[in-house]
C-alpha cells in the first residue's frame, strides 16, 4: 500500500498483520481520486472507519486543507498514528477514537462541516445505511458536500438516500465506488 499522489507520492504506509482490518487495494483508491480529480485539493475531510488512514492521507498528499479520521479500533488508531507520522502530516489531523455514529453526534456538537467524506466500512455488515441515516439526521456538511462509499457489490446502494444522491458509481472486481453528492433535487440527475 503506497501513496499515489501528491506529496507524499511514492511512500509506503504501515499495513495490518491479518485479517482485522481491510485496507482499500491501490487500484480502488487510484480510482476513486482520479473521480474526484481536483475536488480534494483545499477540502475539509472526513475519514469515516478509516482503518489504516490510507484514503484520508492520500487526501491530504493531493492538497487536502484538513482531514479528521475516525476509527474505534487500537491497532488501527496506532497504524493510522505511524501512517501519518511516516508522511509528516500532523499539523492539519485529527483522529477521533469512536465508533463512527457517535463521532457523528461529536462532529455535529462542534460544528463542523466537511467538503469531502470518505467512507470505507465493513462489507455486507449493514454499516452504510446506519451511517446514511446518521449522516442525514446530523449537520456536518453541507449543500455540493461528496460522499465516497466504497462497498461491496452485494450491498447496492439507493439512488437517493435523504439529501443524498448517487452521481456516478465504478465497479472493479466485487468492490463498488459510489459518488454521492449532498443538495437539492438539481443534483439528482445527473
Amino acid at each position: 500500500m503506497r501513496i499515489i499522489s501528491g506529496i507524499s507520492r511514492g511512500r509506503r504506509l504501515a499495513t495490518p498483520r491479518g485479517h482485522a482490518l481491510r485496507p482499500t487495494s491501490d487500484r480502488v483508491k487510484e480510482s476513486i481520486f482520479n473521480i474526484l480529480g481536483s475536488e480534494v485539493e483545499g477540502k475539509v475531510v472526513l475519514d469515516l472507519f478509516a482503518g489504516t488512514g490510507n484514503l484520508g492521507i492520500e487526501a491530504l498528499s493531493r492538497g487536502a486543507k484538513k482531514t479528521i479520521f475516525v476509527e474505534r479500533a487500537r491497532e488501527a488508531i496506532r497504524m493510522i498514528q505511524k501512517n501519518l507520522l511516516q508522511c509528516s502530516f500532523s499539523e492539519q489531523v485529527e483522529i477521533i477514537p469512536k465508533e463512527v455514529n457517535r463521532a457523528i453526534g461529536i462532529l455535529e456538537a462542534r460544528e463542523e462541516s466537511f467538503d469531502l467524506i470518505l467512507m470505507d466500512p465493513p462489507y455486507e455488515k449493514g454499516w452504510i445505511q446506519r451511517t446514511l441515516v446518521k449522516l442525514n439526521n446530523h449537520n456536518i456538511y453541507h449543500e455540493g458536500s461528496v460522499l465516497v462509499i466504497e462497498h461491496g457489490r452485494r450491498e447496492p446502494l439507493p439512488q437517493k438516500t435523504g439529501r443524498w444522491a448517487v452521481i456516478k458509481q465504478r465497479m472493479i472486481g466485487d468492490t463498488i465506488i459510489s459518488i454521492l453528492q449532498a443538495g437539492g433535487a438539481s443534483k439528482e440527475g445527473k
